[in-house]
């Protein structure tokens, strides 16, 4: 099992500039079942995609791939044709929040946006429109989702991962490929890594995947990387303590930043008291989450964890 996504999902592009190219080429060549692109002043018309095989991805599989992606105009047109139940958003950010609420507005049912700097006022208009729509958003400003060996959607490398048994949720996407990369080195591996981005509007949170990898069955452990600003972490802590039956280990950024000095991500500012380092590590450390000090003790973190 995993989360989110897995071998039958069938996933469209949205925005195919050159981020958009290079990262469905790495997707393709990793096993995802990249289906469609979406791209106006381009529909009806095709990408062709050749290249080596990513044996990171689904073993087996030939040497080398071809593949011709047809572009649509809009969403609802590609959905129909290809029957994609997944998105990722490359669209530049004046234009994402509309690409997010158009995939939605076609009954996607997953929709990952990597864009980054999309205006915090649009996603607030993203955010409300999606909001019973059935769609899951995961990002922005994220490195997407994999469950390794099965589908990558994002723009993680495909070689450090490994199918196993730990899921990963985090809102810092290098933090996500060292820890990805831990577990896979200590051989614990991975049941799905999920990027959760860290602008102060996203869509899916710390306790929504918590929620998913509580439910998976072959999901025995979790890493939950975040940073400061926001209170996203003690939420999710309290989630642990109460509802959480797996070990969790995890880790918070940003313990040195001074206070109102945003420091990377958009959401990572510490304001009006809340949002600390010290106190999300607290909160962590209450709820039996297994804090590691340094990111490089994350992996060694979950393996205490998991006793």
């Amino acid at each position: 099992m995993s989360i989110l996504i897995d071998l039958n999902t069938k996933v469209l592009v949205q925005g195919l500039g050159k981020t958009g190219q290079f990262h469905t080429d790495k997707a393709i060549a990793y096993g995802t079942r990249m289906v469609g692109a979406v791209h106006p002043s381009r529909a009806g018309t095709e990408f062709h995609f050749e290249g080596e095989t990513d044996h990171s991805g689904v073993p087996g599989r030939e040497d080398t791939y071809t593949a011709d992606l047809p572009i649509y105009a809009t969403v609802s047109e590609a959905v129909a044709d290809t029957g994609a139940n997944a998105t990722v958003v490359y669209v530049p950010p004046p234009f994402a929040a509309d690409a997010i609420m158009e995939a939605a507005a076609a009954g996607i049912g997953l929709v990952v946006a990597i864009t980054e700097g999309i205006p915090v006022a649009d996603m607030i208009k993203a955010k409300r429109y999606l909001q019973g729509s059935g769609t899951r958003l995961v990002g922005p400003n994220c490195p997407g989702v994999i469950t390794p060996g099965e589908c990558k959607i994002g723009i993680m490398p495909g070689y450090i991962h490994q199918r196993g048994r730990i899921g990963i949720v985090s809102r810092s996407g290098t933090l996500t490929y060292e820890a990805v990369h831990q577990v896979t080195q200590l051989e614990l591996g991975q049941t799905t890594a999920v990027g959760i981005g860290g602008d102060p509007v996203n869509g899916t949170d710390f306790v929504d995947v918590l929620e998913l990898f509580q439910a998976d069955d072959e999901t025995e452990g979790v890493v939950m990387i975040g940073e400061i600003g926001g209170t996203a972490e003690e939420e999710a802590a309290e989630y642990v303590k109460s509802e959480m039956t797996k070990p969790v280990a995890g880790f918070i950024a940003g313990t040195t930043a001074p206070p109102g000095k945003r420091m990377g991500h958009a959401g990572a500012i510490v304001s009006g008291g809340k949002g600390t380092a010290r106190a999300k590590i607290e909160a962590m450390t209450v709820a039996g989450i297994v804090v590691a000090e340094t990111p490089s003790d994350l992996g060694e973190a979950m393996v205490r964890a998991l006793g």
